[in-house]
């Protein structure tokens, strides 16, 4: 009888890989695809991209709304002259001063915590206005001067008077200061001077050896010529 040749072992070994093949297909051992490793590596990937935080909104505290009343009064930046303000209801009036020969009326609008002013003569005023403070820049005799200046009580605040010197008529207008201090500007028909002192208690102040009445500026007052 022959033994089996080459032929046969090489078919038996055939079977045997083919049937270990099949195992591995029924128990799933095979190894996996390269397309399946990538979609697996690809969906943990995206599972593990954090999502960027949205920043707090972080809101600005409101601001002061402005009064429909109040005065102001102080020196402007650097010193040299001083101003008033007086607001109401949308209107106001203001003064620069010196003490010595500058000086400018000046009346506008104040609405919206904004002031608006207008002088003659070339005389402008920008600036705003809250409970504490007034700021801003004013224009007189072609120079600008920028100011910021605390609210005042009174007798802080604008003043003035239509006096007679020489039986001609003058005018005088007066800042006193919230610390006390004041300035004016006495105008009659040989030119500006300074003012005589005013004394804010009583209104009153002496011009030409006579007592006069000081009127207190608030921005409704003063609509005619200063």
């Amino acid at each position: 009888m022959k033994h089996p040749g080459p032929l046969f072992t090489l078919l038996a070994g055939a079977l045997l890989a083919g049937g270990i093949g099949i195992a591995n297909l029924a128990t799933g051992t095979g190894a996996p695809s390269v397309a399946g490793t990538a979609s697996a590596v690809g969906a943990a990937s995206t599972t593990a991209t954090a999502t960027p935080a949205t920043p707090a909104t972080i809101s600005e505290p409101p601001k002061p709304e402005a009064p429909a009343r109040a005065d102001y009064a102080g020196k402007v930046t650097g010193g040299g002259a001083s101003i008033a303000v007086s607001a109401r209801d949308g209107h106001a009036i203001a003064y620069l001063c010196d003490g010595k020969k500058l000086e400018a009326w000046l009346q506008g609008v104040a609405v919206g915590g904004k002031l608006e002013l207008k002088g003659a003569p070339d005389a402008g005023l920008a600036g705003s206005f809250d409970p504490t403070s007034a700021t801003g820049t004013v224009t007189a005799a072609g120079k600008t001067y920028r100011f910021t200046v605390p609210a005042a009580k009174k007798p802080a605040g604008l003043y003035r008077a239509a006096p007679k010197v020489k039986g001609k008529a003058a005018k005088v207008g007066w800042i006193v200061q919230p610390d006390g201090s004041q300035v004016g500007i006495l105008t009659t028909e040989e030119g500006p001077a300074a003012a005589p002192p005013l004394d804010p208690a009583a209104a009153t102040a002496t011009v030409d050896g006579a007592s006069v009445t000081a009127e207190a500026i608030s921005g409704l007052a003063g609509t005619g010529d200063f």
